[in-house]
């Protein structure tokens, strides 16, 4: 069978069971295990390895066991919202540049080990919502959500272009989203999507997958 390898973090994670192998947890990995399983049985294996909390710096650090070790046919890789939440929350972000850098360095660390495997990129998006909403302690903190999270989606599609590699944009698809249904609909809290919103990245996923194969 052909191996799926999903890598992100909480949103990739969504409460995986650690000691489970194939533990998928509840998100949009789950939903595509799910349709894919379906649809074309026996024909891949699933693993998630998304970590809640992960950084660009952190995927990288745990590349080795967690990616290339697991040499996957397939690899998805959704990542950059913490770079800008952890800045916000605790001065501990990845600024652009670094994020840029440091997310290079992956792509071609995991083409030198892995060059039969078929990589697509996720861009981070972010939505008003109770994580990322101005406070008073922070009356900015929605508009540097706003400003960071598109700083790193537009990394993530540049890499994308110069690695030749497709690009799930999702921005626009939650943009979209809130036009028949507010923000709280699809996530709980501004980043991290509800059922509906891991639906939206399920069907844009399993698109993607189109474009490799």
């Amino acid at each position: 069978m052909k191996r799926i390898l999903f890598q992100g973090d909480s949103i990739t994670d969504c409460g995986r069971k650690r000691e489970d192998f194939y533990g998928m947890g509840s998100g949009y990995a789950n939903l595509v295990k799910a349709s894919l399983g379906m649809e074309r049985p026996a024909e891949f294996e699933f693993v998630n390895r998304g970590v809640s909390g992960n950084r660009i710096v952190d995927l990288y650090a745990r590349m080795k066991i967690d990616l290339i070790n697991l040499a996957p046919d397939y690899l998805s890789i959704f990542i950059g919202v913490n770079d800008v939440w952890h800045e916000i929350a605790k001065e501990n972000g990845v600024a652009t540049a670094k994020f840029e850098k440091i997310y290079s360095m992956l792509l071609d660390e995991i083409r030198e080990a892995l060059p039969e495997t078929k990589i697509m990129l996720i861009a981070p998006f972010v939505l008003h919502g109770t994580a990322t909403c101005d406070t008073e302690e922070k009356p900015d903190r929605w508009e540097r959500f706003q400003v960071g999270v598109a700083e790193k989606a537009e990394v993530v599609k540049k890499l994308a272009k110069q690695y030749g590699l497709p690009c799930i944009e999702l921005q626009g698809a939650f943009d979209e989203a809130c036009r028949s249904a507010p923000p709280e609909y699809w996530t709980r809290d501004g980043v991290h999507p509800t059922a509906c919103g891991h639906e939206i990245i399920k069907r844009k996923w399993i698109d993607a997958l189109k474009e490799l194969e």
